[in-house]
This record gives structure tokens, C-alpha cells and sequence, in this order.
């Protein structure tokens, strides 16, 4: 993994807004060429994208792969001329006149949307100009003509309206130089060696079934194994720093949801209203998105004392959204998910303690799973030209100084978003940076002083006055199921010896010893240690390519020998090599590993 994670640096040596310039300019490069060999093609647009840029095209015939090849050589001939990329401003009239003249229907669409008070630019390279704003290069000559790779055509309609026309999208990526763009297709190769999806699938971990319903889940028993193993971890850890595991149902009534504000504003994403009343207004049941309206419901169901603070409860409750069928992805985007929830409930005198003490469970969490030295994190504040938020400035502030204040104390690598904070307060979200340094959000913690106040909460104060907790919403794993599809493709499938559903595999080397296989598995279930026996009738070799394919940590080895001694012939992942050991000295060994997780 270290291999990989240094050589990401080669992708980050570039400014970049001038990767932005160099892939705008490259994608007007694309449009050039393909008009120079296809001359009967419309143009549309063609902008910079994360990792490349696209362009659109009306042309009756499809591309095919041989043409782009054809293509990207017309693009490096044109880089190679070195031709200046230059900005020209154009009176409207005349630039309304260019565009019918070049029988160009949709660049004049796009030219007719223009504000008439903004001035109208195109840049014009040789003999060819598309009508943009730009920023371009000052020449093709700033771009390597080796840098740049065109990668697939696909079908796009014009403007994402599938009543207007069906376009062709061709995608590329550019770089400032080779190297960039040779890292890049290493690294997107080994991405799909890593694919959640296709690893999740030959280790059997997880399934969906087009009966039971898209972007929902189905857990095998060694996915759900994966899945205990991560409840558990956090649970014991949980325990240890004084909160309390609560259960709350998945449907509740939308009143519930109108009163904490998410009905209003994620009404779109919710799965439709249930079990309404007969004149069908909004009294019925809905799938819970969040679990926090519940565990408010909880802490007030009797009144508490300022000694009881801060109480901390926590679920691994399932939520739902209805997201689009087009947004779903694997694990990394469901309908039906899991989140490692808790909702703290404290006094304004120990909210700063109190989020320290979430952020360090957080950052445990990230060094347990063997994630914790690449992170960063961000202050997601609101945008306060936004109408989207609840609550007065004054809240907000108080806030949004809070987590300011505990992110300078900890000494954390942060940034400041505004506009990322939830329509109910700030948040910390803590953004890792997996093996191929794709960057993901994970642990989560949120203050909140606004639903506090929605729901009329209160505590019994030292001098007797009643008065308002504040609330922290704290998720370290954040959705269960995006977790475990970050971690398939963060370990490649290998997961350590403590997270994997089976960790070891006991291998006869001919039936005869089917039996003492079966009692060494015996004796590695009695000490909590995940284990199988491979009972099949193949060779050992094909036996132990079978176990190394399923990834399992460690195998074991067992004939006559093994059978006459007590002992068992260790291969093991993490080092590679084979030893012969007693079956007490590997159980101790085992147990320490997973206990330690390393």
C-alpha cells in the first residue's frame, strides 16, 4: 500500500487551475479535430471535468474506437504546431450571424441563453473557434502531445433531456505530462482490480436481487460476518467510553419528521408516505432518513437532572433515502443503509469536552481499520447567504465556534467548507484518502443546538431552572454499507486478520485427514478464531490456490505428520512463508493478532 499511496504524489504535482486550462483547452483540441476529419459533425460543449474533460457531438454515424485513435493523432498534430489559443470578444449581432452561417444550431442555442449585458467570447485556434468563456492555454504548445489520452464514447442527451437529442460524449483525460498520465491509467487499472463490486462478488460477501429492489443489499453469511465483526468492534468500544445502545423502528410518523425539519427539506429523497389517512393528507408513516428525531423522542420520554449529562445513546440503525436509479452504485450509494449513529445530549459547559472526546473515537476507529495517517478535516459551515438552514445567526455561531475551537485545540489538518454544514448545524467530516488516493468522506460529528429547541428539550439546571441541552450527532463509520465497500477496495479484498469473515482455512492434504482437520477447526472456533476446513477432493496445491484466490489470512496445512504431532503447517498471508507450529502456540498467536488488530 505504501507503494501506491507515494506514487500518487506524481498526480498532484500540478496547480490546479492549470490542469482546469489544460483540459478545457484539450477538450476545444477534441472538438477541432473531429470537425477537421468529420466535418458534417455538430458541436455542442466540451468542459474540464475531474481527471479530464468530455465534448459532446451531433454526428449521424457512431464513433468507433478506430476513429479515435484517428483523432487523438489529429489532436498531438495539432499540439504539435504550436498554435496560439486566442481570446476574441464579438458584438452580439455578429456573433449571432457567424453561428447561422456555420449551421451550428446549438452553439446559437447556447449564445441565445446568454445574459445581452455579459460580453460574448470565443477562442479561435488556427483556423477554428468555438464559442466559450474560456480560461485556455495561451498555445497549443503548453499542452504535451503525450499527455492526453481519449477514453470512451458514450450517449448523452442534449442538455440531459431525453426529449431532446441523443449526442455522442466523447470522454479523455489530460495531464501536464506523461507521467501524470501514465500514473493516472495505472492507477485507474488497478481501480478496477479493486472494483467493490466485482470483489464483493467473488468472495461472496453481498448480493442484490432485481426482485427485492435496486440499491438494496442483500448480506451473504460471510458479508454479514464482515458486517458483525465492524458492529461489534465499535460496540465494545462504545461501552468502554459510557454511551448506551438504544433500538428505534424504521417507520415513525411524518409529524415526527415535520417537527425536526427534515420532511421539508428532504421530502424528495424520502420514500413516499404510508398507511395515510383516508382523505390522503400528511398523517401517515414514512421510512425513517435519519435516526435523531428517534433518539430525541427517547431522552424525552423522562425529564433528567444536569447530573445525568451527558447521556450518550447510540444505534446501528438502518435509514432509508429514495435515491435515483441512476445515483446507485454497489455499497457506495443504497436506498437502505446503516449508520453507526449516536446522539450525545450535554450541557453547554460540556460540549467542549465532549467533541474532543467524539474526535478522538473517531480517529481511533481510522487507526483501527488501519486508515489513520490520511485524513483530513473538514469544517462543514453554512453558507450564510443560504435560505436552506434552520435556526438564528446567533446559534450558528455559537456553533460553528465550537468545532473551530476543537479543530485548533486537536491540532487537525483542516479546511473550512461553507455550505457543507447539515440545514440543522455545523459539522466536522472527517475526509480520508484511501491506497489509490481517491478521497472519501467517513466519520462525521455534528453540533446542534436547533433541534434541541425544535422538540422543546430540557434538563433540570444546578440552581433548578430549566434549560436547553445541546445536541451532538456523531457517526465514526458513517454508513455501514458505504464502509465495507470502501474497505474491499482499500485492502484489495485482503482484509486484516481481525476484520476477515474467514480467517483461516485448514487444508487435509488427502481425505485421510479429514479428521484431525475437523478438530484443529474445532479447536479455532472454541477460541473465537473464524475457521473452515476445504473438504473437497482436489489437489493440495489446487486446495491452497483456492484459499489464496478466497484471500484468506491464513492456511493451514495438515497430513500425517501434523496428524502424529499435534502441530500444523502454517502459510500465512502476512509474511508469505510457511512454518510448522503446535496448535496451542497458534491459537495464542492468532488470538493476540486479533485482539491487538494488526
Amino acid at each position: 500500500m505504501a507503494g501506491l499511496q507515494s506514487e500518487q504524489d506524481i498526480l498532484r504535482q500540478s496547480d490546479p487551475e492549470k490542469l482546469h486550462r489544460i483540459r478545457h483547452s484539450t477538450s476545444h483540441l477534441l472538438a477541432m479535430a473531429v470537425q477537421k476529419l468529420f466535418p458534417e459533425t455538430k458541436v455542442t460543449i466540451g468542459p474540464a471535468i475531474e481527471n479530464g474533460f468530455y465534448y459532446d457531438f451531433d454526428r449521424p454515424t457512431p464513433f468507433t474506437p478506430d476513429d479515435l485513435k484517428k483523432i487523438e493523432k489529429e489532436m498531438r498534430r495539432i499540439v504539435q504546431q504550436k498554435l496560439p489559443m486566442v481570446r476574441e470578444e464579438v458584438p452580439r449581432e455578429q456573433m449571432r450571424e457567424r453561428l447561422v452561417a456555420l449551421g451550428e444550431p446549438y452553439k446559437l442555442e447556447i449564445f441565445e441563453g446568454f445574459d445581452p449585458q455579459v460580453p460574448v467570447t470565443l477562442y479561435r485556434t488556427g483556423d477554428w473557434w468555438d464559442l466559450c468563456a474560456g480560461p485556455h492555454v495561451e498555445s497549443t504548445a503548453e499542452i504535451h502531445p503525450n499527455a492526453f489520452k481519449l477514453r470512451s464514447v458514450s450517449a448523452a442527451y442534449w442538455r440531459g433531456d431525453e426529449t431532446r437529442p441523443q449526442l455522442q460524449r466523447i470522454y479523455g483525460t489530460a495531464w501536464e505530462t506523461p507521467e501524470q498520465l501514465e500514473e493516472f491509467l495505472r492507477r485507474e487499472e488497478e481501480a478496477k482490480r479493486r472494483d467493490h463490486r466485482k470483489l464483493g462478488r467473488e468472495l461472496g460477501l453481498f448480493t442484490f436481487s432485481d426482485q427485492v429492489g435496486p440499491g438494496l443489499p442483500l448480506w451473504t453469511p460471510k458479508g454479514t460476518l464482515l458486517r458483525q465483526t465492524l458492529e461489534d468492534f465499535l460496540r465494545k468500544e462504545q461501552v468502554k467510553r459510557g454511551y448506551q445502545q438504544v433500538i428505534t423502528p424504521h417507520i415513525a410518523r411524518v409529524d415526527l419528521f415535520k417537527t425536526s425539519g427534515h420532511w421539508f427539506k428532504y421530502k424528495d429523497d424520502m420514500f413516499p408516505l404510508m398507511a395515510t389517512s383516508e382523505e390522503g393528507d400528511e398523517e401517515g408513516f414514512v421510512m425513517k432518513p435519519m435516526n435523531c428525531p428517534m433518539h430525541i423522542q427517547i431522552y424525552k420520554s423522562e425529564l433528567h437532572s444536569y447530573r445525568d449529562l451527558p447521556i450518550r445513546l447510540a444505534e446501528f440503525g438502518t435509514v432509508y433515502r429514495y435515491e435515483q436509479s441512476g445515483e446507485l452504485g454497489g455499497l457506495t450509494r443504497v436506498r437502505g443503509f446503516t449508520v453507526d449513529d449516536s446522539h450525545l445530549f450535554v450541557t453547554p459547559e460540556q460540549l467542549d469536552d465532549e467533541f474532543k472526546k467524539v474526535v478522538d473515537l473517531i480517529q481511533f476507529v481510522f487507526q483501527s481499520l488501519q486508515l489513520g495517517d490520511s485524513f483530513s478535516a473538514r469544517l462543514s459551515f453554512r453558507d450564510p447567504t443560504s435560505d436552506k438552514y434552520i435556526g438564528s445567526d446567533e446559534v450558528w455561531e455559537k456553533a460553528q465556534s465550537a468545532i473551530f475551537k476543537a479543530a485548533e485545540d486537536l491540532k487537525l489538518n483542516y479546511f473550512v467548507a461553507e455550505g457543507e454544514a447539515a440545514f440543522y448545524g455545523p459539522k466536522l467530516d472527517f475526509i480520508f484518502r484511501d491506497v489509490l488516493g481517491r478521497e472519501w468522506q467517513l466519520g462525521t460529528v455534528q453540533v446542534d443546538y436547533n433541534l434541541p429547541e425544535r422538540f422543546d428539550l430540557e434538563y433540570v439546571a444546578e440552581d433548578g431552572s430549566r434549560r436547553r441541552p445541546v445536541m451532538i450527532h456523531r457517526a465514526p463509520f458513517g454508513s455501514l454499507e458505504r464502509l465495507v465497500g470502501i474497505l474491499i477496495e482499500h485492502y484489495a479484498g485482503e482484509f486484516p486478520l481481525w476484520l476477515s469473515p474467514e480467517q483461516v482455512r485448514v487444508l487435509p492434504v488427502t481425505d485421510e485427514f479429514a479428521g484431525y482437520a475437523e478438530s484443529v477447526k474445532d479447536r479455532l472456533l472454541a477460541a473465537n478464531i473464524r475457521a473452515a476446513v476445504d473438504g473437497t477432493s482436489e489437489r493440495l496445491s489446487k486446495k491452497i490456490r483456492n484459499g489464496e484466490v478466497a484471500k484468506v489470512p491464513v492456511l493451514l496445512v495438515v497430513g500425517e505428520k501434523e496428524a502424529q504431532t499435534g502441530t500444523v503447517a502454517v502459510r500465512d498471508r502476512s509474511d508469505r512463508q510457511q512454518s510448522t507450529q503446535s496448535l496451542e502456540d497458534l491459537v495464542a498467536t492468532l488470538q493476540a493478532r486479533i485482539t491487538q488488530r494488526t
